[in-house]
């Protein structure tokens, strides 16, 4: 018998697996500890002893969604290239999900439906943020890992994340666009000219 079974799988694993496959089917949806809990064949007892708050479980999910769409382990440390082709190839991994044309539009639909176009409510609002802070921290690990390198100065990373996602954002709404057919070609142009200027940041007075 081959393969991991549902039963033989950790009480943990099933509830994160659970969470995924329902964040997946709507992302703007809360995660229900009782749903949740249903869907993992686990008591809600056992979900609350892993995942105490909906805070750690919403964060849980979102990193292991970041580590299956977006795996930059293997980018980010592979030192046999330079620094600034590493961290290009990390936010091209962000970007990628979404190609130009149809794929970007369907995307930013469903960010829009979402989380735009529904009143603002407290449990929408804390989703979006947890979104944003898994994000915002995956590109802070990488900047971190080029200041242990000594390929960037020590400084503010995530000031410095903030303004890289920044840019990555509205590369990921021209995709969107009926733009030029070059949209790939000047995605490369700006890329560039962001991490240049993230790697030659220093902290003021220095």
């Amino acid at each position: 018998m081959t393969g991991v079974t549902q039963q033989a799988k950790s009480s943990k694993d099933r509830i994160l697996e659970a969470a995924v496959a329902m964040t997946g089917e709507n992302l703007g949806a809360g995660l229900s500890v009782r749903a949740v809990a249903a869907r993992a064949g686990v008591s809600t007892g056992s979900l609350r002893h892993h995942f105490p708050t909906q805070r750690a479980l919403q964060e849980a999910v979102l990193t292991a969604i970041y580590d299956l769409v977006i795996p930059d382990d293997h980018v980010i440390h592979d030192t046999s290239l330079p620094a600034r082709d590493r961290l290009i190839a990390c936010l091209r991994l962000v970007l990628a999900p979404a190609a130009p044309g149809k794929p970007s539009r369907e995307a930013w639909s469903t960010v829009y439906e979402r989380f735009i176009a529904p009143e603002p409510t407290e449990e929408l609002r804390a989703t979006y943020l947890a979104t944003a802070r898994e994000g915002l921290r995956r590109v802070e690990y990488w900047l971190s890992v080029l200041v242990e390198e000594g390929a960037l100065a020590a400084g503010d990373n995530t000031r410095r994340a903030r303004f890289l996602n920044t840019v990555v954002g509205g590369l990921s709404v021209e995709r969107a666009m009926p733009g030029e057919a070059s949209v790939l070609e000047a995605e490369t142009e700006v890329l560039g000219m962001a991490v240049d200027a993230v790697l030659a940041s220093r902290e003021p007075g220095e």
